[in-house]
């Protein structure tokens, strides 16, 4: 049915879907969600921007405007958006090698960055491509994780041990400065990282509900204090300006926009990734339905709304997320209630964060990058295939050792490869009656060994019939005809959703081969969309509609008429119905 003038306005508009579930008592329940989610990003925000290779009020800033955009413009009414670890360390990886890392230039491109990268997403999104972040296997994005976290812990060890560690420098080279220099750790830096550290993992496992990390960087601060650190080398991070976002301008020249396209490519996809991967896990267990194309829209509007307002891009975050549903938020007002929140908050103790020491935040890092680890994951990954172990490795080595743009594209092509690779060798299962069975039903060979009929071959194909699969399932009709020497081949095709015309034009060319043999290729249980392809396409006639049957039994029975009756006399396999009951037409 078309739809009305109200439904065209909500799908512009997706915020009026939700808006009408607000009430007294959910605007209570987001209120408090928000609250925990302003607490938490606020040292998280600080954190991240500092990764990202930008001043620390950049990652508040992300935090105030990137979440309340993707909240009026997404789908999901769980997921909070903004700055993230692994979007941080992209950006700093695409930027740093142009400009100086939070010099005004540098500012300036990553406001650029985040456009176009946003300018990506809301095509993706207007192209209805949601179902792209399909394509990434979850095997990937768990390599490029903990390969992210490993660099985010690396690009740290210098503020929590204190050493000199040139900037740009590559992992092994950062590793090579970092053995080099250890015997000049300052151990008041070193002191002040870990007992945050230990603070924030302390504060966790007592009381996961207390924001621990800001617990931590307030110990750390104190112990700072009281060790003198300003008198002992310890760097104090730059004081907040307690203002709200002020207005930016993203250099939009031609010239920025292709030097800067391919990396900002790279953001958009880890971004769509993190962002449908993270509502969709939220929503199992809300029980929602996410629109991934709309979600694409309300991640690419936030970022190029939040580019003109001093943030750099941001996606959706796991761990606010999931405290936000925890938290008992309803709808998305959450998100708003915590961006207005944090607003507030940044106005009234921006000066405090003059107090907070540089190695303090490292140790804070240093807890975020271990909790992007997935071990859980990788060891079931490890056990489960040897083939998606190398592609854990493969990808996570790449993250390590090469630009993490192409090491997000070379996931993308791996997974790719693995779905071509899986797709492209269908399932082909034997089959034959069960004559332990009253209706003499078809099983699986391989799961009981019953006797096959030596002149009928009956496969069934589990997957489609394309282009890339054409070449296994025509190895496997041929071993058949030429090699066995079984003329009469029935298809079961009730698994095949769709086949296309190198599927069909394989079918045509080995119906015609079996014909000149003396036999037949046959058909069952094809599904309507199937049939009509196959229909208007002609391949139906080509092959002989006389080949093809509703179901097994009328499919037997048909090919039984065919076989040579010699044979059949001398035969003492004897496992159709018919063999039992020649003068009977039906099984």
């Amino acid at each position: 049915m078309p739809m009305n003038f109200t439904q065209r306005i909500k799908t512009f508009l997706p915020f009026l879907q939700w808006w009408e579930m607000v009430t007294p008592e959910t605007l209570k329940r987001d209120f408090m969600a928000g609250l925990t989610g302003a607490i938490i990003v606020l040292p998280q925000g600080i954190a991240f921007a500092t990764i990202a290779g930008l001043p620390p009020e950049y990652g508040l800033y992300t935090a105030m405007v990137t979440p309340i955009i993707a909240a009026l413009f997404g789908s999901s009414r769980h997921l909070i958006s903004g700055p993230t670890t692994a979007i941080s360390i992209v950006v700093f990886s695409s930027i740093s090698r142009y400009a100086e890392p939070g010099s005004p230039e540098f500012i300036q491109m990553a406001l650029t960055l985040t456009f176009i990268a946003g300018a990506y997403e809301f095509g993706f999104g207007l192209a209805r491509l949601g179902t792209l972040v399909n394509f990434v296997s979850h095997t990937v994005v768990v390599g490029f994780t903990a390969g992210a976290a490993i660099l985010i812990a690396t690009s740290q060890v210098k503020h929590v041990l204190g050493v000199h560690i040139p900037r740009g420098e590559s992992f092994a080279n950062t590793w090579l400065d970092i053995f080099h220099n250890i015997g000049d750790i300052n151990w008041y830096v070193f002191i002040i990282a870990m007992t945050t550290l230990v603070t924030a993992i302390l504060v966790r496992k007592i009381s996961p509900k207390l924001p621990h990390l800001l617990i931590a960087l307030v110990v750390g601060s104190l112990v700072a204090l009281v060790l003198g650190a300003a008198e002992h080398g310890v760097t104090l991070v730059p004081q907040i300006p307690s203002h709200l976002p002020p207005l930016s301008k993203p250099d939009l020249s031609l010239s920025t926009i292709q030097e800067l396209a391919p990396e900002a490519f790279a953001v958009a996809l880890l971004a769509l990734i993190e962002a449908v991967s993270i509502s969709r896990a939220v929503a199992t267990k809300s029980h929602q339905m996410i629109d991934s194309n709309q979600e694409f829209i309300g991640q690419g509007l936030s970022n190029m709304v939040g580019s003109f307002f001093s943030s750099y891009a941001g996606s959706g975050s796991f761990t606010r997320s999931g405290i936000n549903y925890t938290a008992g938020a309803v709808t998305p007002m959450s998100a708003i209630f915590a961006a207005v929140l944090l607003m507030l908050i940044v106005l009234l103790i921006a000066p405090l964060t003059a107090y907070i020491p540089v190695a303090a935040m490292g140790g804070v890092i240093l807890l975020v990058a271990w909790n992007l680890i997935e071990f859980h994951q990788i060891k079931v990954l490890v056990k489960a295939s040897a083939a998606e172990t190398g592609i854990l490795l493969t990808t996570f080595f790449a993250t390590l050792f090469l630009e993490l743009e192409f090491a997000i594209y070379m996931g993308v092509l791996l997974s790719l490869v693995i779905f071509l690779n899986r797709t492209s060798h269908p399932d082909i299962v034997t089959l034959a009656p069960d004559r332990d069975n009253a209706k003499s039903k078809l099983i699986n060979i391989e799961t009981k060994p019953v006797a096959q009929c030596p002149q009928i071959k009956i496969l069934r194909i589990d997957m489609s019939i394309y282009f890339g699969s054409v070449n296994h399932i025509e190895a496997k009709l041929m071993d058949i005809s030429e090699k066995q020497g079984i003329k009469h081949i029935l298809l079961v095709l009730s698994g095949v959703n769709f086949i296309d015309v190198a599927g069909a034009e394989m079918l045509v060319h080995q119906a015609h081969s079996l014909q000149e043999k003396g036999g037949n290729l046959y058909f069952c249980g094809m599904k309507a969309k199937v049939w009509q392809f196959m229909a208007q396409g002609g391949f139906i006639r080509e092959i002989g509609p006389a080949q093809f049957f509703e179901t097994k039994p009328e499919a037997i029975a048909g090919i039984y008429t065919r076989l040579d009756k010699q044979r059949c006399e001398t035969c003492v396999t004897r496992i159709f119905r018919e063999c039992l009951e020649p003068d009977k037409d039906k099984p």
